[in-house]
């Protein structure tokens, strides 16, 4: 269920406007902007190959400080029906504003205690409170939107099942564990792992629900002016998970 209004976000600063030309590397582009050619800082390591072909158009963000060998950080992609974002560390910063103010479905009562808390070896993205449970919250971007429907990930990913296999560990201790799939794009209307790209991570949040890992995933109103968290869509998993959705996060009674 969509909300009315964007609730909680990121703001940028004045963007640019550029043509993508070609990806050098995962973190590294070739864009034309300000009638020559640039390379440009790219945070997002996935594939975004439907998304970054060669004339299209894209949003830089000027670097901030001294030191970077870029001078722009690829922000935005604009498709027909409006901007994708390819900042992966952008929907960290969505998500504790989301928090902050209890803008989170099924996070609403919820205190924010503080980010990357000790999960094992690992680290989680934050740390919430309900009453006295403990919840351990990881953001995972999403950009790929296939026939309506989000997939994660667009290349395979093993720290993202080592995620995972944290939190099922944290889980068997007691704690409450929630992946949150960010959808940096406003056209999905579901969300399923990319069993296609990565069967290893499909098969580990399945395994990550019957251990009782909660999953959401919602979508962005994304803008030049910024990116907003916009509302909830269901989460698909194959027949043989345990039904997961958006109707049961972390319990109300928790």
């Amino acid at each position: 269920m969509r909300c009315a209004r964007p609730a909680a976000g990121v703001r940028f600063r004045p963007l640019m406007v550029g043509q993508f030309v070609r990806r050098l590397n995962r973190f590294a582009a070739l864009v034309h902007v300000d009638r020559r050619e640039e390379c440009v800082h790219v945070r997002n390591s996935g594939r975004l190959r439907e998304l970054l072909t060669p004339g299209r158009q894209v949003l830089l963000e000027s670097a901030r400080g001294e030191g970077r060998r870029t001078r722009f950080t690829l922000a935005l992609v604009r498709l027909a029906h409006g901007y994708v974002s390819v900042d992966a560390h952008l929907p960290n910063a969505v998500i504790e504003a989301a928090l902050r103010q209890g803008a989170v479905p099924g996070f609403r009562d919820a205190r924010f205690l503080r980010r990357e808390p000790a999960m094992g070896q690992k680290r989680a993205d934050f740390l919430v409170a309900r009453g006295e449970r403990r919840c351990l919250v990881e953001v995972k971007s999403v950009t790929l939107v296939e026939d309506g429907v989000a997939l994660f990930p667009d290349a395979p990913t093993a720290r993202g099942r080592a995620h995972l296999t944290h939190l099922v560990a944290a889980r068997r201790r007691g704690v409450e564990a929630v992946v949150l799939f960010v959808i940096q794009r406003s056209d999905a209307l579901a969300f399923a792992p990319n069993h296609r790209t990565d069967p290893l991570f499909a098969a580990a949040l399945r395994s990550a629900v019957r251990a009782g890992v909660r999953v959401r995933a919602m979508t962005c109103r994304v803008t030049r002016g910024g990116v907003w968290l916009d509302g909830s869509v269901p989460v698909r998993l194959p027949a043989r998970a345990r039904p997961v959705g958006n109707s049961c996060p972390v319990p109300e009674s928790s």
